[in-house]
């Protein structure tokens, strides 16, 4: 998959305080360095249940996790066929987990920097001391005449860790023939070096704490910034100032903005009634704690209305955007202010249309908003760094493996955040299924139409409406 650039990368890592940095000094006053992410780069914080999936994912595969207790670690979604996270530990990329949706499982892809992390029980080989040097500094392939020892559990296409005699790892890579053949081979390849960029990574044990404060004056200025750009929008547009707000991260970091910027203004939701029951509780208790007016609409009958018609909407063909949020958060501002200024969660660091969007714009479905971007140029770590510094109520889906919010069938998500949604929220899963499986049968569609997520793309023209993150 091509690489996105979206904007400079700015993830840096502080090693005294073994915490993330975004920019080329932390507060503590060392000097950092940088994180050499795949990009758009926008890396995120990995929360329990990531570390818990990763980690399961690697003692599955390697006998052993991968993220000790007590380390911050980093999750960078990279651009893949379904989903491919990137994993952060010390300062440096030490493996990712991809996704195979087709036989519903993850795969690990350690580098070699994981093994400062990791002693793998399984799925290793052991190299002669004659073909080290080529190996580790050469990054040549393991072939037959240089292999001491296979693990009896690695098979054909595996990922494995390539040890010297006395465990150190010089490499990894994917075996090209399973133990039992490797063991009988005099010449040939056995495995098939992966050649990574060098890195290096330094374990030490931190808190999301440390990482606000090594964060100080970075969060202090962007948020300055901010308030600055929200307070020069209000002065030249006199309309009633508002936050479209989604129960997402982007939504909350921009709503605090604007209340230091403005003061309290009320918050626009739109509800599509295909909202997890977590985000509507966000909402509440977010205008609970601000003390804040939240003007809410949901259009669900319209939503199952245009179903029956169109079918379900697809990346490509999103018309549940228009139909339930757009055009009834129009009608909603047309009944109570006539025109509006919405200040909305968008970031260029999320796709390329937002990176080249106007910072400040009207869209064509919703003439009564004029929209207006305060955190258009922070990254994932910004917004979540300054919602931590804020102690602010975030939506606890975030905790459960998913790294954006919107509706739970959202046909934007890949199918491993769909899997992980499908496991943990059955209920409104199997709602979904029945009415998919009700069109497809009405359709004529393929038998494995609904399980390869076929519906979630048409093949028409790439369509991406604003969205309130």
């Amino acid at each position: 998959m091509p690489r996105i650039y979206l904007g400079k990368i700015l993830l840096h890592w502080c090693d005294a305080c073994h915490a993330p940095v975004l920019s080329g000094a932390c507060a503590c006053g060392a000097p950092t360095r940088p994180v050499a992410v795949t990009p758009p780069g926008d890396a995120r914080p990995a929360f329990p249940d990531d570390i818990e999936r990763v980690n399961r994912i690697f003692s599955e595969h390697f006998g052993a996790p991968l993220i000790p207790e007590g380390h911050i670690a980093l999750l960078n979604k990279v651009p893949a066929e379904d989903r491919m996270d990137e994993i952060v530990l010390g300062g440096a990329v030490v493996g990712a987990v991809r996704y195979f949706p087709d036989e519903r499982r993850w795969e690990p892809l350690p580098r070699p920097a994981a093994a400062a992390y990791l002693r793998p029980a399984k799925r290793y080989v052991v190299v002669d001391d004659g073909a080290v040097p080529f190996i580790r500094d050469e990054g040549a392939s393991v072939l037959a005449p240089g292999l001491v020892s296979i693990d009896p559990a690695v098979a054909e296409g595996d990922e494995v860790f390539i040890l010297t005699r006395t465990g150190e790892c010089i490499g990894v890579g994917r075996a090209k023939v399973d133990a039992a053949t490797a063991e009988t081979m005099e010449r040939g390849l056995i495995v098939r070096t992966r050649k990574n960029i060098a890195s290096v990574s330094l374990p030490g044990a931190a808190t999301w704490e440390d990482a606000v404060a090594a964060n100080k004056q970075i969060l202090a200025d962007y948020e300055a910034a901010s308030v600055k750009f929200v307070r020069e929008v209000a002065e030249k547009n006199t309309q009633q100032p508002t936050v479209s707000y989604s129960g997402g991260k982007d939504s909350l970091a921009t709503l605090l903005v604007v209340q230091k910027a403005l003061g309290p203004v009320p918050l626009l939701f739109a509800d599509t009634g295909l909202e997890f029951p977590e985000t509507c509780e966000n909402v509440d208790a977010v205008a609970e704690r601000y003390g804040l007016t939240v003007l809410r609409v949901c259009d669900e009958e319209t939503f199952w209305q245009e179903f029956e018609k169109s079918g379900p909407p697809a990346v490509d063909n999103r018309w549940c955007c228009k139909v339930c949020k757009l055009h009834p958060i129009g009608r909603l501002i047309g009944e109570n202010w006539g025109e509006c200024l919405s200040f909305i969660g968008q970031r260029k660091y999320e796709s390329v249309k937002r990176m080249q969007s106007r910072r400040v714009w009207r869209n064509s479905h919703v003439p009564q908003q004029l929209s207006a971007a305060p955190i258009q140029q922070w990254t994932a770590m910004h917004v979540w760094l300054y919602i931590l510094r804020e102690k602010a109520p975030y939506n606890p889906l975030y905790e459960r493996g998913l790294d954006r919010i919107g509706c739970f069938m959202c046909p934007a998500s890949d199918l491993a955040t769909l899997e992980i949604i499908r496991e943990s929220c059955p209920d409104l899963w199997a709602m979904w299924l029945e009415k998919l499986s009700a069109w497809q049968e009405k359709q004529g569609l393929s038998h494995d139409w609904i399980e390869r997520g076929l519906w979630r793309k048409r093949g028409d023209a790439d369509e991406e409406e604003d969205s309130y993150n």
